[in-house]
């Protein structure tokens, strides 16, 4: 056990009833890191320092008022490529290796205003670009159930810190799967919004289109409160959404009579586990028993995003990367003679293989003659997932199914066959797409290695989401489950 196996409710009972000081909390989460992160990998920066100063401040709150704030004295781990004022933002790339925030992204802005613990900065795929954590500049992540294995990615820091019980939650960016896949390999709740729920604003771009920031969390209960939290419109953000917020904690009601459940049969087709399958049944019929009726339908272009995604994904990539130049911010070549030669050492002094292929592929796609044959096709695929699940939600309230085909593999298995990594996202690529909110909750295990499933909503009923999570999580034992680091 840890501190931090209980939830969030039970932490601010606890300081509230004066059992635990923030000071204690912070203390806590800095000794387990120092306990495993040796064994995991979880984080590139720390800042103890910072958080102890934080929890003076906060515990002179907790004497006077008790806690206030829906994060009050939780400490928190931060993707790294989330803006952090004073702070190193890395994105886990040589590029930025020294490069210190001038700024919070809005989110941690707003973890800060609901008095959160900033403890550090956790580790990633390069600039968010993998499946499997393996593709930092630095070191790779290893999942805290068997350190042999990968822990998912690009968010695969911010899983391992959580499921090793390093922190009570952390915040990751998901593009197309990068917080439930992660969350799916280490057993933990990861959440998904609606694209624009969550200000983009400080976050370190790679696919403008697709990326949405979000919580990972012990449990379902506590990703409603950190999307709480963090949810809203930003002025700073022009995609971000002008819509009112629900109290998404009172959507977690335990009730899901009557839910519609669609099945999609392309998620439990070729290429899915067959200890993947029977667990997204087993987690069928559980619903069943709580009310819900569930049926089989077709996404019949699920086949394509996997293509059309890398096609618009690296595109938008090679677009937003093309300001790293050696110029204005990050590594600068010293043996370059000319600007030309300036740009192009730079930049491949200070890529990654993974980045510099998604940028080739990207530059390639939207390079004149083929801009209509690659790009514009993948947009027009996309229009067609989106209305694959325009037509289901008009019968169905979620869609439900794994959250990736498999458990997590072993480090290094994938790591020269770029096409089976990403083909891990099959599952998790058309939410993104259609920029719909999903959640990956625990709901088995095969070979000591966790197993996840995957609830899908409309676009802006988080509310429904979490509340067939909820219902599933308090009627099974798989969140309970707890690495033996």
């Amino acid at each position: 056990m840890t501190l931090f196996d209980q939830s969030i409710a039970e932490l601010h009972k606890k300081m509230a009833d004066r059992e635990l000081s923030v000071g204690e909390a912070v203390e806590a989460s800095l000794e387990r890191i120092g306990q495993v992160d040796g064994q995991v990998g979880a984080f590139l920066t720390l800042d103890g320092d910072g958080a102890r100063a934080r929890a003076r401040e906060l515990d002179a709150k907790l004497k006077q008022d008790g806690p206030s704030g829906l994060l009050f004295g939780l400490p928190a781990g931060i993707k790294d490529n989330l803006n952090t004022e004073g702070l190193k933002t890395t994105c886990a790339s040589k590029f930025l290796a020294n490069h210190v925030s001038i700024y919070d992204a809005t989110a941690v802005r707003k973890l800060r205003e609901q008095n959160g613990v900033l403890i550090g900065k956790t580790n990633m795929d390069e600039f968010a670009m993998g499946g499997s954590n393996e593709n930092s500049a630095f070191h790779p992540v290893r999942n805290p159930w068997n350190p042999d294995y990968v822990p998912g990615g690009s968010s695969g820091g911010s899983a391992a810190a959580v499921a090793a019980g390093e922190v009570a939650f952390a915040l990751g960016s998901d593009t197309g799967g990068s917080i439930r896949q992660p969350a799916s390999y280490c057993g933990i709740v990861g959440l998904k919004p609606t694209y624009g729920l969550v200000s983009r604003f400080g976050l370190v771009a790679f696919a403008s289109s697709l990326d949405q920031i979000g919580p990972l969390t012990r449990s379902v209960e506590d990703s409603a409160q950190v999307l709480q939290a963090i949810a809203g419109h930003d002025a700073s953000d022009s995609t971000s959404l002008r819509v009112e917020i629900p109290d998404y904690r009172q959507a977690l009601t335990g009730e899901i009579k009557g839910l519609r459940v669609a099945v999609p049969k392309e998620y439990l087709g070729e290429g899915v586990a067959p200890a993947v399958r029977d667990a997204v049944r087993s987690a069928l019929a559980e619903l069943e028993k709580l009310g819900a009726v569930w049926e089989e339908v077709s996404l019949p272009h699920t086949e394509y995003a996997v293509a059309a995604y890398y096609l618009l994904a690296s595109s938008e990539a090679s677009s937003n990367l093309s300001r790293f130049d050696g110029v204005r911010f990050g590594v600068r070549s010293d043996n370059a003679d000319s600007l030309i030669e300036l740009y192009r050492k730079s930049r491949s002094e200070g890529f990654g293989p993974e980045v510099k292929r998604r940028i080739m592929l990207g530059t390639y796609a939207l390079s004149s003659g083929y801009y209509d044959a690659y790009y514009l096709k993948a947009q027009k695929v996309r229009t067609l997932i989106k209305q694959d699940f325009e037509r289901v939600f008009e019968r169905f309230d979620v869609i439900v199914g794994p959250t990736a085909p498999t458990p997590a593999f072993r480090l290094g298995e994938q790591a020269n066959d770029p096409l089976t990594m990403y083909l891990n996202d099959i599952l998790t690529i058309p939410v993104s797409l259609a920029g719909i909110p999903a959640i990956s909750v625990p709901c088995g295990m095969a070979d000591g290695l966790p197993i996840g499933l995957q609830i899908i909503g409309r676009a802006l009923d988080e509310a429904t989401v979490l509340r067939t999570a909820h219902a599933f999580e308090q009627n099974t034992d798989y969140h309970k489950a707890r690495p033996a680091l």
